[in-house]
């Protein structure tokens, strides 16, 4: 296994900072990388969840094997942790073949790409973080490497340049982007499989946690399982993380046993909620119910009343918030949900009126 780029986990690096530092953030940290990697599942098999996904990339690879062939290119979509860089390594695994490791932001120029392209292995994998972030020129090179497997190498500059075809081995190329949207359409059509990865149900990171507690020697009761995926907003490297978490409280205030009572007194301490909320989440919902109302409020006035950049409040907090049906982003500004009144505990204002919230949810 090749790895290009070492400083952390490929393309996560404009998510440093808040993002990284929450419990229940998305982003891997050095910690996450570690225990990651020996908990990392090896084949389709021990994959849990994405049971569309799995079915689907089985008989693409099984098909490749039958024929002797390389697998097709494979671009995986979804959030940060929900596996897809695990999902590579099993591909590689699956096709006995190596992989090499990058990500788009760290191929800057044609020549970067190059370099990489012409050094493959025959069948070797090629996993590409963030692909939508990689330049326009390693871009447009990427084009002929993935339909022709070959490149065309500029020698030269002005009148005199020449291009030099270079042949490159058969390789898979699995590309994996947060923000599929983002991919031009003659990029995405290179691929001959596309999966889009989904949040998890909390039943299936409940067997994530079972699994994670074994490999870790950690003692679990099946409540006190629940009690952890319940709050892992979906994604299973935060289900890790706080598994990790609620052990480390468990050793030091009870027996080691994780039952529901110490998941729930640990995750309160670590100020992570019910429903996987944690002290940002909260306080964004706070000012939005106690000093405006409940919205519509601009996304600048809110973050300043919270005390954080507005691109923290934006890309970190808001996301989550949304898809729990917390918070709506309107014309007018954002706007408190019935549901956040609820879980805040706190009764909405009898007139709405002139606050935008009638209109939208007839109070």
């Amino acid at each position: 296994m090749n790895w290009d780029d070492t400083t952390g986990t490929p393309g996560e690096e404009r998510l440093a900072g808040p993002a990284a530092e929450r419990l229940v953030g998305s982003v891997a940290d050095r910690e996450d990388q570690a225990v990651e990697a020996a908990l990392r599942p090896k084949d389709l098999g021990e994959f849990i969840g994405q049971e569309k996904v799995r079915e689907q990339l089985d008989l693409v690879l099984r098909a490749a094997r039958a024929r002797g062939a390389t697998a097709d290119h494979v671009l995986l979509s979804g959030a940060p942790g929900l596996g897809k860089t695990t999902l590579s390594m099993i591909i590689a695994a699956e096709m006995g073949a190596p992989i090499r490791i990058t990500s788009g932001p760290a191929i800057q120029h044609a020549g970067d790409l190059a370099a990489i392209l012409s050094s493959l292995q025959e069948g070797e994998v090629l996993f590409l973080d963030e692909i939508h972030r990689m330049s326009r020129p390693a871009e447009e090179m990427l084009y002929m490497a993935m339909e022709d497997f070959r490149v065309d190498v500029i020698v030269g500059k002005g009148p005199g340049a020449t291009a030099i075809p270079l042949e490159l081995p058969p390789f898979t190329l699995v590309g994996a982007t947060t923000r599929a949207g983002l991919l031009p359409p003659p990029l995405r059509d290179r691929f001959g499989f596309t999966a889009h990865m989904e949040f998890y149900e909390p039943h299936e990171l409940e067997r994530v946690v079972h699994r994670s507690a074994h490999l870790l020697d950690v003692e679990i009761e099946p409540d006190g399982a629940a009690e952890i995926a319940g709050r892992s907003r979906g994604t299973p490297r935060i289900a890790n993380r706080l598994l990790r978490r609620v052990r480390d409280y468990a050793q030091v205030k009870a027996d080691g046993l994780i039952t529901r009572d110490i998941a729930a007194a640990a995750l309160a301490v670590y100020e992570v909620d019910a429903r996987g909320l944690d002290r940002l989440d909260r306080a964004v919902l706070e000012a939005l119910l106690k000093l405006f109302g409940g919205g519509p409020v601009g996304l600048s006035t809110l973050a300043v009343a919270v005390g954080e950049e507005r691109e923290t409040v934006e890309e970190v907090a808001e996301p989550f918030l949304v898809r729990e049906g917390l918070l709506a982003r309107t014309p007018r500004g954002r706007v408190a949900t019935p549901a956040a009144w609820a879980h805040l505990g706190l009764t909405p204002p009898r007139s709405t009126a002139g606050n935008g919230q009638q209109d939208l949810f007839g109070a």
